[in-house]
Formats: structure tokens, sequence, C-alpha cells
């Protein structure tokens, strides 16, 4: 009888230890699979910061207009017809017009008059007109859409602006393209990406250690 018992017992063990071998070697690939897809979550990551680092970033910390303000319209003017060109298929190009609206505001009531441009881009464009819009051929739309921005300026006269506060850029903006709350965002999902992978392998590692853990515990009770 205690040979039989002790058959059965030594059975028993290889049918556990069977049992854990297939389950460790089903876990391995799976383990495996989950911190590639952690560590291919922070490589997305990083490359995702390093273009935001070249563009919005830099963008961002070059401006000079970093102070917020008050600007009270004191002119809005369609000054004079400004050319523009746009596309009419492979290689052709057309020329169109627009009118210049010219913006001036006191900043913060200092007195201080500035010409106000719509963004970065728009004062890089053209350092005269307000506003350029995007070039079509019914110059018709362009003129009413100009003279309802003009219009909507005259009725706010008080805007929000950004200004430079050494004032070596005269020239104020209505709005920044990368403000606070744009670097915030964009920052927000890479940021995620890369705390998503790295507990993927942080957990995939507690799971290794504890796995590792209950063996050494099972050793030392057998």
């Amino acid at each position: 009888m205690f040979f039989v018992a002790g058959a059965r017992n030594t059975k028993f063990r290889e049918v556990d230890i069977l049992d854990k071998k297939k389950t460790v070697t089903a876990l391995k690939p799976g383990e495996d699979r989950a911190i590639l897809l952690g560590l291919g979550m922070i490589l997305s990551s990083v490359m995702m910061y390093f273009v935001l680092g070249i563009t919005i970033l830099r963008s961002y910390a070059d401006s000079v207009w970093t102070e917020e303000g008050v600007c009270i319209v004191l002119n809005s003017t369609v000054t004079a017809d400004m050319n523009c060109s746009y596309s009419c298929g492979s290689d052709c190009w057309r020329i169109s017009r627009y009118p210049c609206l010219q913006v001036y505001v006191s900043v913060n009531n200092t007195g201080r008059v500035s010409r106000l441009s719509h963004n970065e881009e728009t004062r890089d464009a053209s350092s005269e007109c307000f506003y350029v819009p995007r070039c079509q051929k019914d110059s018709t739309a362009m003129h009413a859409m100009i003279l309802n921005i003009s219009e909507r300026l005259k009725a706010n006269q008080q805007v929000p602006c950004y200004y430079d506060p050494t004032e070596q850029q005269e020239m104020t903006l209505l709005i920044r393209l990368y403000d606070h709350s744009a670097v915030f965002h964009s920052l927000l999902w890479p940021s995620c990406t890369l705390a998503g992978g790295a507990l993927i392998i942080m957990m995939v590692k507690l799971t290794q250690y504890l796995s590792r853990l209950c063996e050494e515990i099972g050793k030392l009770k057998t």
C-alpha cells in the first residue's frame, strides 16, 4: 500500500510539474508580446516628442509675443487691394485680389499705438494687412469676408491680444498659433502613450517577479 501511495504521489507531482511548465510556456510568449507593445508605445511617444519639439515647442519658445493684454481698436480700414495667386490645375496659377485690412490698436490703455495682426503666419505673410485669406478665384467672397472681419472688430472695440513686453516688436497679435493650452494638449497624448508603455512593462515585470516568488515558496514547502 505504501508503495502504491508513493507511486500515486510521485505521479501527481509529475503532473503538477508538467502543468506548471505548460503554464510558463504559454505565458512567456504573451509576456514577450506585452513587453514589445510597451517598448513600441515608448518609442512612438519619443518620436512624437521629437516632432513636437521641432515644430510646436520651437515656435512657442521663439515667439516674442508672450504677454496677454487688452487692445482697444482705434481704426479698422481697408486700404488697398493685394494680389494673390491660386492654383487652377497642374502647373497653372492665376492672379486674384483681396482687400488689405489695416487695424490699429492701443495696448492696455497705455497710449502705445500698434498695428494688429491675426497671428504669426499672417505677420510673416504680410506686415501690412491684418488678415491674409486663402486665395481663391472669387475675389468678391474674399472682399465680403474681410469687410465682415472689419465690422466685427469695430463692434467689439476691445479685444484680447498678445504683445512683446520688450517692445522689440511693435506689432501685436490677436491670437497665437501655439499658446499654453495648445502646448499642453499637444504634449498630453505623447505623455499618456509613454506612461501606458511604461505601465505595461512594469506590470509584466511584476507578474514575472510574483511568479518566481510563488515557485520559490512552493519549493520551500516541498
